[in-house]
């Protein structure tokens, strides 16, 4: 990992390979680590470049900045000094698709292919999913509350992170080591903070999506992944802002790449062919 100054941060990246590039992004509570399992065979035929994102792992932990467009300049900005330029591929797993989709939907020409892995997006079903008076996911109000889950999951990293995984994964995927490295990227309350700030900005990426769609819909091939809880959501809430979607399910939980990295990689490879 090398340390880059970008965009009034410095993140930790990972570069490896040659050929075209693809950019990683991990989501939460996650870090780059999170495509170790595919890096290798994707490395084969491509540039392969995998940041920590803002607030995570070894990057910085600004108090602000968190906004998905802005995150996108934070990745946009290390390419200069790694000699890379675009237009270029962009994969992005949970808040990493997030971020994936504001850079395509804000620079729609430094993207040539966008891949977005299990995750609903700002503006397009995520608010609708996560109102709970209408049975939606409980977890992203009380991420996005300023200090409270910082307070609450302080000293129970490991403990709420393993039933987090395990819930959400195929049995045997993490082993106890795989839980507890990413237990120990977010312990403490400051780590924490660093991850919950990607959810602090969910509604204004929601409306700044929107905003950006409204001006043109995505010009660039996109493939849409989910798993076998969400099947072909996400592909369906982009086709009306996309010009080409491709929809496809992995069969597996939420965490695509760990569950399944020949799938993913072999998935992937043939998109970007």
């Amino acid at each position: 990992m090398q340390q880059i100054d970008t965009n009034h941060t410095r993140l930790s990246v990972a570069v490896g390979g040659s050929g075209p590039v693809l950019i990683l992004l991990h989501g939460w509570p996650q870090t780059s680590r999170a495509w170790a399992r595919v890096m290798p065979d994707l490395a084969q035929n491509h540039t392969v470049v995998v940041p920590d994102l803002r607030g995570t792992g070894d990057s910085d932990r600004p108090e602000d900045g968190y906004a998905k467009t802005n995150q996108a300049d934070d990745i946009r900005g290390i390419l200069p000094a790694l000699n890379l330029t675009g237009p270029l591929a962009v994969a992005g797993h949970d808040i990493g698709s997030k971020v994936a989709f504001a850079w395509a939907a804000a620079h729609p020409e430094d993207v040539s292919h966008l891949i977005l892995i299990d995750s609903l997006l700002p503006g397009l079903g995520l608010e609708e999913a996560m109102n709970v008076a209408k049975g939606g996911m409980w977890h992203f109000g009380l991420f996005m509350s300023p200090h409270v889950p910082e307070m609450l999951f302080d000293g129970h990293e490991l403990e709420f992170f393993t039933a987090t995984f395990t819930a959400m994964s195929n049995p045997g995927t993490f082993s106890d080591h795989d839980l507890a490295a990413y237990a120990q990227a977010y312990t403490g309350r400051e780590r924490l903070r660093g991850g919950f700030e990607h959810y602090r900005t969910l509604l204004a990426d929601g409306r700044e999506n929107l905003a950006l769609l409204a001006e043109r819909k995505l010009p660039m091939p996109v493939l849409a992944i989910g798993s076998t809880q969400s099947g072909t959501t996400n592909a369906q809430a982009l086709a009306p802002h996309a010009d080409n979607v491709q929809g496809a399910v992995a069969p597996t939980g939420h965490f695509v790449a760990e569950e399944d990295p020949d799938w993913f990689t072999k998935t992937v490879t043939a998109f970007l062919a």
